[in-house]
């Protein structure tokens, strides 16, 4: 799954299909001349201390010191690309990484004098912020149209593109594409964001995440009209675009996938011509991405997909058409003739001429109807309906509103326990001086009436199979899945995330040994796949600060790790040095360990995971759809069984927590 600009590498073949040979991703990359690396050595480290003095110097001025990940990017760039051997091709990338290491030191001294002439400059800019997930530093590229400093202060159309495959895609080599190619599509007077992504994910977990902090860097720092976002892609950037289309399709004016990806098992038999063998909990975690399970949602976003006619990744929109025909959609599908994995100059314009002509009349800020699927607490929203709470998980939950009068609202649902309709100030349409009566599932319930400045907002729960207004009723201590807390594994790295390391002994030499491995997995692959440098700890240097900010990652067992001893007894496990007791059955503590997500007792808010990063592994890089988280809630890892590029050893059982974190 290429997209442009990325040297062709050999992806995505059968030969990707067997476990035991797995490529390194991102590959290795080619030694540089001595001298060459000498002085992009010094360049990184007088860059550094530049940074530094930077930071220092500019404490008091906030709005300057925002501004320093705009130099971060470059340092991060060459620094990595030396350090972790990521140069792909040394005439081209060394003359690059020197570039970078001069635009970085002449930004640097911008800064020092006050100045920061890049963030009004128009046409191609790279620019960074620091991630919430893991604070570090991510880049991204932007087309600034040429009227935006003459627009006196109008809003601009903003255009997000989403890049293709690239597995020697680093920072240096997407630096150096942002700076020197705008991209596919530029229309007219619009913004056009190239998000990183962190890699090549397709927008998926840290991708996702990236997406949306890229767009409010953006929004905070340029004039952005939130109607008029859209979401384009190609190849690999057209699976991210059905993705962040049928996920989020309330907040996009329009979505404009073109080939890649829209869904995982029928993709991997048609293109990859892998055979599948999932588990029962691999199909339930495919819901979390299968973009077909979403279709009815792109009722709320125009969507205009491409294809070439001889281009194996048809099978993407071909799928995508047969699931909206489902759900009474007819999908706009503009098909290249005789084309392969390219856009032809007619569907080009036919794209663009569509596109262009939704935008041109905005995103309906509050739709009258609102109809939304979903499968996970994960993407709870649509629009201004808000599902609090599924009935199940992993089975789909279905929401239909509709504004029936000037009073009135009715909604339909199905595998749904609580929702909560907010429509923002200046939206609600319906009569301030009256109550909202509101039929739920054909229960009458009379909610509050619209306030004074058109806002409106009303909860309603469903308790033993009937409707009443007004949040859950939860006994002391009783916990329920609720968005963002909801799992599975992986959904606790999609937030801040604190990995606290062993410090002590563990009870088993095997035990043991298989957490200090799998830590060093987790810490080196987060780098190498979603590029960042994951917060470590000991467990007697957490703090309070870091109990309350961060989903806690605690490796090792009541032994090695204090803070995993001191809130054992609040998981619903039981451990000790002899037993490892999961949902009821018991498994020898010297050959197994937990793997598991769920409320951190000490902050309920928050996760609490135990050994384990996110769990896809090197076997499923090789094709972007295989990345699906691939452990549910919980697991028992038998650690006699051999580590493979899949599994961090054998499953002895896993299985998902109830609606109330209960073991089913």
């Amino acid at each position: 799954m290429l997209g442009f600009g990325w040297p062709s590498v050999q992806a995505d073949g059968v030969a990707d299909n067997q476990v035991d040979t797995v490529r390194r991703q991102p590959p290795p990359g080619k030694p540089i001349a001595a001298e060459d690396r000498q002085e992009l050595e010094r360049g990184v480290v007088e860059l550094a201390s530049e940074i530094e003095s930077l930071r220092t110097e500019l404490k008091g001025r906030p709005a300057l010191l925002e501004l320093l990940p705009d130099i971060q990017i470059f340092h991060k760039a060459v620094s990595w690309a030396l350090q972790y051997d990521e140069i792909y091709n040394p005439t081209n990338e060394v003359v690059a990484a020197k570039d970078f290491i001069r635009q970085g030191l002449e930004r640097a001294r911008q800064l020092r004098e006050g100045r920061s002439p890049w963030t009004t400059a128009t046409g191609l800019i790279v620019r960074g912020y620091q991630s919430r997930l893991d604070g570090s530093i991510q880049p991204y590229g932007l087309v600034v149209p040429p009227t935006y400093q003459s627009a006196s202060g109008r809003q601009h159309r903003l255009d997000f593109w989403f890049h293709g495959r690239g597995e020697m895609l680093t920072e240096l080599s997407f630096l150096r594409d942002r700076q020197r190619s705008a991209g596919e599509f530029v229309p007219r007077d619009t913004f056009v964001l190239h998000p990183y992504g962190r890699y090549c994910n397709g927008q998926k977990l840290a991708g996702e995440v990236d997406a949306f902090e890229a767009m409010e860097h953006v929004r905070r720092s340029y004039p952005i009209d939130e109607n008029r976002i859209v979401v384009r892609g190609f190849s690999l950037g057209g699976a991210a675009c059905w993705h962040m289309a049928v996920h989020h399709a309330s907040k996009w004016a329009a979505a404009a996938p073109g080939a890649g990806f829209s869904e995982t098992p029928d993709f991997l038999k048609v293109f990859q011509k892998e055979t599948i063998q999932p588990t029962w909990y691999e199909k339930k975690l495919w819901h979390l991405y299968d973009c077909p399970d979403y279709a009815i949602n792109l009722s709320q976003c125009p969507t205009v997909a491409y294809s070439g006619d001889k281009d194996s990744q048809k099978q993407a929109a071909d799928v995508m058409v047969k699931a909206m025909e489902a759900e009474g959609l007819d999908l706009v599908h503009v098909i290249g003739t005789n084309a392969g994995h390219h856009y032809t100059p007619e569907a080009r314009a036919e794209i663009n001429r569509r596109v262009d002509s939704v935008v041109s009349r905005g995103r309906i800020a509050l739709p009258t109807r609102v109809r939304f699927a979903t499968y996970s607490l994960r993407y709870p929203d649509m629009a201004w309906v808000r599902i609090e709470g599924l009935e199940e998980h992993w089975e789909q939950g279905r929401i239909d509103a509709s504004i029936t009068g000037e009073s009135s609202v009715k909604v339909t649902t199905k595998n749904v326990s609580s929702v909560v309709l907010n429509m923002a100030p200046g939206l609600c349409p319906m009569d301030p001086a009256q109550p909202v009566r509101v039929n739920v599932d054909g229960t009458e319930l009379l909610a509050t009436r619209p306030r004074s400045d058109r806002s409106w907002v009303a909860q309603f729960s469903k308790v033993g199979g009937v409707w009443h207004s007004g949040a859950p009723e939860l006994k002391a201590g009783e916990l329920r899945k609720q968005p963002g807390l909801q799992g599975p594994i992986d959904d606790a790295f999609l937030d801040s995330f604190l990995m606290i390391k062993p410090s002590g002994s563990p009870w088993h030499e095997k035990t043991g040994a298989w957490v200090e491995g799998e830590f060093k997995h987790a810490v080196e692959h987060w780098r190498r796949h979603f590029r960042g440098d994951a917060r470590v700890k000991d467990s007697e240097g957490v703090t309070d600060a870091d109990i309350a900010n961060h989903n806690l990652v605690l490796w090792g067992d009541p032994s090695s790790n204090p803070l995993l001893k001191k809130i054992l007894g609040s998981l619903p496990i039981q451990w000790d040095s002899q037993s490892l007791r999961v949902a009821g059955v018991a498994h020898a503590a010297a050959e197994h360990m937990p793997v598991v997500v769920y409320p951190n007792p000490l902050n309920p808010r928050r996760y609490v995971v135990l050994n384990s990063g996110f769990t896809f592994r090197e076997y499923d890089y090789l094709n972007n759809a295989r990345q699906v988280p691939k452990l549910p809630d919980y697991a028992v890892m038998d650690v006699k069984k051999p580590v493979t590029s899949r599994l961090p050893g054998g499953i002895a059982a896993a299985g998902f927590f109830d609606e109330h974190w209960q073991f089913r």
